[in-house]
């Protein structure tokens, strides 16, 4: 898909988790330059405990985003998966460690990421969106929840934010953004991984400055209680309603997501993967190469 004769794109994946690792599997089939600017907030399972006892961001869905860069038949990134079944290591996943030790070793969250992609051999380059730890903060409706694993259970969520509120996110993410061709926001758990990242204070200032064609990819369904009772419409205003203006929803409405009404040019594709609980790597590949083209 990529042709050697044309300028490869800047593309930026923004979110985490799951989601972000399918749309980096799909944008490195047609271009090289790609950046995934990644939510920290998690404090669940291993991250959240490497986050008590080590004083570190959470660092899971950065290890997702780069095993997605990374070869599938790379028997490293298959390490970085693994996850310890025993002793006082059960349930940390090997990459996370190694994460937390190559911060440590570098002294420097990115340089430690950044570390970690040479010895995958990644495409293109993982960033937290912030270096500092923080807390995930929502206005739902029965009061403030604070917490990722919280939020994600709430439901019926108006806006998300991160404590404390001054932080600021890497300078090489500021300028991924403002030189990207094209942005991806999603797939991914709205408000826990998507606005989790955006709320960042600069992130989304930062994609309304860019120039890049920037690109909402919806969930195929609701995420319950997340997102209960969601169409894509409702996604997008989500979206607006925490600084974010995008120029074309990407959706596929075949597995149970309804388009709802429209503020924004919708791109309706057929997205679902065989077993149409997630997104098809290729699928989406070849939608978003062609909203660029």
């Amino acid at each position: 898909m990529i042709d050697a004769g044309i300028r490869a794109p800047k593309v930026v994946a923004v979110g985490g988790g799951h989601g972000t690792a399918v749309t980096l599997r799909a944008v490195r089939q047609y271009t090289a330059l790609v950046t995934a600017i990644v939510s920290v907030a998690d404090d669940g399972g291993s991250s959240g405990r490497l986050r008590e006892l080590l004083d570190v961001v959470a660092l899971g869905d950065m290890r997702k985003c780069l095993v997605a860069l990374a070869e599938p038949s790379s028997r490293l990134a298959q390490a970085f998966e693994h996850r310890f079944e025993e002793g006082e290591l059960a349930g940390h996943a090997l990459g996370n460690l190694i994460l937390a030790g190559l911060v440590e070793a570098t002294g420097d969250l990115v340089a430690g990421i950044d570390e970690a992609a040479v010895l995958l051999g990644a495409t293109g380059r993982v960033l937290p969106a912030t270096a500092e730890t923080v807390v995930l903060k929502a206005e739902a409706f029965h009061g403030e929840v604070e917490g990722q694993v919280a939020v994600s259970a709430a439901g019926r969520i108006r806006r998300v934010s991160l404590v404390p509120g001054d932080i600021s996110p890497p300078p090489e993410a500021v300028a991924a953004l403002l030189e990207a061709d094209q942005v991806v926001i999603g797939p991914g758990s709205l408000y826990t991984s998507l606005l989790a990242a955006v709320a960042v204070p600069g992130i989304a200032e930062a994609m309304t400055q860019s120039a890049a064609q920037k690109v909402f990819v919806c969930n195929l369904r609701p995420q319950v209680p997340e997102t209960e009772g969601y169409d894509v419409a409702a996604h997008v205003v989500a979206l607006r309603r925490h600084g974010v203006e995008v120029d074309v929803v990407l959706c596929d409405t075949s597995t149970g997501m309804k388009l709802g009404r429209q503020h924004a040019a919708v791109a309706e594709r057929g997205l679902a993967g065989p077993n149409g609980l997630v997104h098809d790597p290729a699928r989406l590949a070849q939608a978003l190469s062609d909203l660029l083209a």
